[in-house]
């Protein structure tokens, strides 16, 4: 039978797990992986699995690499994620989470659009360090994600999205992620995409501020191509900041949405 062994095709007439390796790999110094699920006993293998035995602790060669990095994902999700492309245009609190989450889930293209740069305040809730202070947001979370997946095609545009230019920026991409701080450029470039792009996907969002329940973060469908992920009331003012847990939150609902529609799944 023909299974994949750490990412590559291998033909074995083996039973079980353990017979792909002459030492058992059920011990503390081996990774176990199979179809996407860590077993820590010896399973019985078929025709098309896929496994991963993987030494813990150490770095694989290139070749292997990107086989691991997604050897925890559901089955077959990989071959549609690699080939999808996603514009994110803002790259704060819910760009820069919403971006590394769908560089660690293999989304094969990223364009990153921003023209702001990474000051002390950001660090509360987005996903940049120190060291990135005065860098641009687009080239600083660049950075994160080549540290985190390498194979990811990263592109960035250091641009204000005005409604006159928006359009030029983001038509390439299959799916459009709305990540804006203001109410006013959400509305703009949501009506902007539904207006030029009526077959493009675009995932938005809309309240996340504050320390209300995480519950009522939820995500809706507004017609068939908008998606809009957030409580819908809570935005950021005055005595109501905005907080890492629940601009996390909001960042994952609006990043599995993406996926979700990347796989076929257009339903919230």
């Amino acid at each position: 039978m023909n299974i994949t062994l750490n990412g590559e095709s291998h033909a074995t007439n083996a039973c079980c797990v353990s017979a792909l390796s002459e030492k058992s790999p059920f011990t503390s110094e081996w990774v176990v992986i199979i179809n996407g699920f860590q077993i820590s006993e010896d399973t019985p293998i078929k025709d098309g699995d896929s496994v991963f035995i993987i030494p813990r602790g150490t770095l694989p060669n290139k070749e292997q690499l990107e086989a691991m990095l997604t050897a925890r994902h559901t089955p077959k999700v990989h071959d549609k994620v690699k080939r999808a492309s996603v514009a994110v245009m803002g790259l704060g609190g819910l760009g820069s989470n919403i971006a590394l989450q769908l560089a660690r889930t293999g989304v094969g293209s990223l364009h990153l659009i921003d023209y702001d740069v990474v000051e002390p305040s950001n660090l509360n809730r987005q996903q940049y360090m120190i060291k990135h202070l005065g860098m641009l947001k687009t080239e600083a979370l660049k950075e994160q994600i080549q540290q985190v997946n390498p194979y990811v095609n990263v592109k960035t545009t250091a641009v204000r999205l005005t409604e006159d230019n928006i359009i030029d920026y983001v038509r390439h991409s299959d799916i459009i992620c709305e990540a804006f701080d203001k109410p006013e450029c959400k509305a703009m470039a949501v009506n902007a995409v539904l207006e030029n792009l009526p077959d493009k996907y675009i995932v938005a969002s809309s309240g996340m501020a504050g320390l209300e329940s995480s519950n009522a973060i939820t995500t809706r469908k507004i017609g068939s191509h908008l998606y809009i992920c957030g409580d819908g009331v809570t935005a950021a003012r005055q005595g109501c900041g905005l907080m890492a847990p629940r601009v996390s939150i909001c960042a994952g609902h609006m990043a599995n949405m993406i996926l979700r529609i990347i796989t076929g799944n257009y339903d919230v």
